[in-house]
């Protein structure tokens, strides 16, 4: 009699852990598609925020041009997502500034006047 007041739960954590998984499986597909999509010369962006350009590729790294003529050596997993065209605007390096924010572009300051006595 106790086991069928516990039935609705059993069967509600069974369906939960059920598409947990699934999503996680479909999550894990999509990165490896990535990873064997990816050729010389695409633009990327790493787990740590970092952007480049692929230089190279092997089965389990990537060479990636992150400034002209730096080229640093990377694990595949280590690559998040591929930019596209649309994300990003070669003409265009300069970050844009939310005027709401409160953000700042830093100028040239002038230099502090001290005491010389």
């Amino acid at each position: 009699m106790d086991l069928v007041v516990f039935l609705p739960l059993f069967i509600i954590l069974g369906a939960f852990m059920f598409f947990a998984s699934r999503r996680q499986k479909k999550a894990m597909q999509a990165t490896i598609d990535l990873h064997n999509s990816l050729t010389v010369g695409d633009r990327v962006h790493t787990t740590s925020g970092l952007q480049g350009t692929i230089a190279g590729i092997t089965d389990d790294y990537v060479d990636l041009e992150i400034a002209p003529g730096v080229v640093t050596t990377w694990m595949k997993l280590a690559i998040r997502d591929r930019i596209e065209e649309s994300d990003y605007d070669e003409d265009d390096d300069e970050l844009d500034l939310d005027e709401e924010s409160g953000a700042v572009e830093l100028t040239d300051r002038p230099t502090p006047k001290t005491d010389s006595n």
